[in-house]
């Protein structure tokens, strides 16, 4: 039996680094609302606007990573998070937390779209992407069970995000400068697999958006619905994100055994139940149920859903697309869920919210179905490819043996 291919760990770092701010959502609006006495649209506005600028670096990004480079744009990207999401931190302006907020999440999607796109070109995304979801769910949960003990105000989640930017720096060293010479012929060419990708991107912002839109409201769900304090609530969410952990680890030991089309489309239709559920807690076990069990299967579902984004394009550009399609949800999840709270009640935005997930799960599922949603081994390369050499392979030959040096 061969060993197990070591993890690329300058991808785990930047996988980290991009995706801490949507877990910390929920105490970070919440925070906002608090510490600078906004209401609660109010606060969610303002992480919308964050996640809002860190999809848009996404789809800007997804076909240029190759040609700036994964080092430089990878920097530039933790750059903008540390200075912006610092910045944030340290002011009681709320014109200036908004600016900080917008630059950080630039930075955010900056740095995700170096690690989606470098993930798509390892041996094994799935594997990857479940251990990148693992390290940001441990840190996520750590900070979930810190943060209260710290002290009020809205700066504490937001200097989290911004020197985790500035500790996964040095990782950068081990990135690639340019990939190598000869992929600038693949780079040009069309995207394969359009009809399965374009639906998959399509669905992603819906299925995005119904857990996020809850999701950045939970936090107001425990305190003003199940009447627990902020304390209790984070303890929730830090034992929500270690079941998510155990989530992870199940996708990544079963793999691709039973197929991508029974855990997208099974593991939705459960998420929306388990949302419809924490919307309509009023009391303890009912709340910590509802959000444990769905953290459980996030994270599940997500990795089957970036291996599937991984398979139909070898240069990572459908993973980098879904990605931030799926912001583009996050996004508005914050501002949709604090508006709809408002409007009709937890309670009913829950089963409005599921009633989103199961249809989004419909082309989602029917994508894994098709040929090209198998694993990436199997993918059709375009017929721009090098006759000798597939484009994953340069990506992998880019990755695997650039020095620090170099």
């Amino acid at each position: 039996m061969s060993a197990p291919l070591a993890l690329p760990r300058p991808l785990l770092a930047l996988f980290t680094a991009g995706y801490l701010a949507p877990y910390l959502l929920p105490t970070a609006v919440g925070r906002l609302a608090g510490g600078l006495s906004l209401t609660t649209t109010e606060a969610g506005a303002i992480g919308s606007a964050l996640l809002l600028s860190s999809a848009t670096a996404g789809f800007l990004l997804a076909t240029r990573v190759d040609r700036t480079g994964p080092r430089a744009l990878a920097r530039a990207g933790l750059a903008l998070a540390f200075l912006g999401y610092g910045g944030a931190a340290l002011t009681g302006s709320v014109p200036a937390v908004v600016a900080g907020a917008v630059a950080g999440g630039l930075g955010s999607g900056t740095v995700a779209a170096v690690a989606t796109s470098g993930i798509a070109a390892a041996r094994d995304p799935h594997r990857v992407t479940t251990a990148g979801l693992l390290a940001v769910s441990v840190l996520a949960g750590a900070l979930y069970l810190t943060l209260p003990h710290l002290g009020p105000g809205h700066g504490l989640p937001l200097a989290a995000i911004a020197l985790t930017a500035l500790a996964v720096w040095p990782f950068t060293g081990r990135l690639p400068r340019r990939t190598v010479p000869v992929r600038a012929a693949v780079a040009r060419g069309r995207l394969p697999h359009p009809r399965s990708g374009l639906p998959l991107v399509a669905a992603m912002p819906c299925w995005s958006l119904a857990q996020n839109a809850l999701w950045g409201v939970s936090g107001r769900i425990g305190v003003l619905q199940a009447h627990l304090t902020e304390v209790t609530v984070g303890a929730v969410l830090a034992v929500a994100l270690g079941a998510g952990l155990l989530g992870v680890l199940g996708a990544g030991a079963l793999g691709t055994r039973l197929g991508r089309a029974l855990p997208i489309g099974a593991g939705t239709a459960l998420i929306a139940g388990c949302v419809a559920v924490s919307a309509s807690a009023t009391d303890l076990p009912v709340f910590a149920a509802g959000e444990v069990a769905w953290n459980l299967l996030y994270p599940v579902v997500l990795s089957y859903v970036i291996g599937l984004a991984a398979a139909l394009d070898p240069k990572g550009r459908w993973a980098v697309l879904a990605g931030s399609a799926a912001s583009l949800g996050t996004a508005a999840g914050p501002l949709a869920g604090s508006l709809l709270a408002g409007w009709a009640g937890f309670p009913a935005i829950g089963l409005l919210l599921g009633a989103g997930l199961l249809l989004a799960a419909v082309p989602m599922t029917a994508v894994a179905l098709r040929p090209a949603g198998q694993p990436p081994h199997v993918v059709a390369l375009p017929p721009e490819t090098l006759p000798l050499e597939s484009a994953a392979a340069l990506v992998r030959e880019a990755y695997a043996t650039v020095s620090p040096n170099s």
